[in-house]
């Protein structure tokens, strides 16, 4: 009787999902079950406790998890799918389910209709204490950050940016609008205005190359203090979804700010919208003793 092969594959061929972006990649991994590739399939198809408490769906999710994060499955591989995980570890195709969707869930891989799962990219972490551009950020992750400039225009505050900025009515400010990516991978968009007055020739400076905060900083003389954040979630709508390769409707993290120099006058009131499957936002709370 023939055996029948199945491989743990990397995607090619065009992308079918809409809002999903291809990347090329210069390695493979195969697999087969219990006969293929030692690097991890001997890792993963060890027989299951089923004495143990733990359900197997999650010692299968807990298995497929440790693969990844130790990058023996790497980004944009495929992992094994419903029926090739039934077949290995004698288990129903419902409790595969669980597996694959419960890594989904965490944001560890994504589906594809009709493709099977892929392992996600890495999230960008921001941690919501510290102030660092996105540029400084994606960089301490080893990433490539590039900016596609959206809107960059000299305009009249609106009355609340006025006031945000401590400026008058109708006051000039230069709005920038820019589409944020790592490694090409849309991750934020991003909108701020800035005082012209305050900051004279600012909007003659592409910035779709340079940094905002290296430019305050570098050639306006101007050190961040500190900012006022409002953080909140809501869904991408249609033309954010486009810019952003997610479904309309998807998860955003959205981060509303004031940033103030370190005299506390404001200089930028910012708008951010960052994917919901991309992003993790972290916040370090320190302990307060009570006598």
């Amino acid at each position: 009787m023939r055996t029948k092969k199945s491989t743990f594959k990397k995607k090619t061929g065009p992308e079918e999902h809409p809002v999903r972006n291809e990347r090329s990649t210069s390695h493979s991994v195969t697999h087969g079950g219990r006969g293929g590739s030692p690097a991890f399939a001997a890792d993963l198809y060890r027989p299951l406790d089923k004495e143990s408490f733990e359900p197997l769906y999650a010692q299968i999710q807990s298995r497929l998890e440790e693969l990844i994060r130790s990058g023996k499955i790497g980004v944009d591989d495929s992992l094994p799918g419903e029926a090739e995980l039934s077949r290995n570890f004698g288990i129903s195709r419902m409790t595969a389910r669980q597996a694959l969707e419960g890594l989904t869930n965490e944001g560890l891989t994504y589906r594809e209709r009709g493709r099977g799962t892929f392992v996600s990219p890495p999230k960008v972490e921001k941690e919501i204490t510290h102030l660092l551009g996105f540029t400084a950020q994606i960089r301490l992750l080893g990433r490539k950050a590039t900016t596609r400039v959206l809107i960059a225009a000299v305009i009249p505050a609106e009355t609340s940016i006025a006031a945000a900025l401590e400026l008058s009515p109708r006051d000039p400010v230069l709005r920038l609008q820019r589409l944020r990516s790592a490694d090409d991978e849309p991750i934020a968009l991003e909108e701020v205005w800035i005082p012209c007055g305050r900051f004279p020739g600012i909007e003659t400076i592409d910035f779709g190359h340079h940094s905002l905060y290296e430019t305050l900083r570098d050639r306006y003389g101007v050190r961040i203090g500190s900012s006022r954040e409002t953080i909140g979630a809501c869904g991408a709508t249609g033309e954010q979804a486009k810019l952003l390769r997610i479904a309309p409707k998807a998860s955003l993290l959205e981060v509303s700010r004031t940033l103030l120099d370190t005299e506390g006058c404001p200089m930028e009131v910012a708008h951010s919208l960052y994917r919901g499957d991309r992003y993790h936002a972290i916040l370090t709370i320190p302990a307060v003793e009570r006598s």
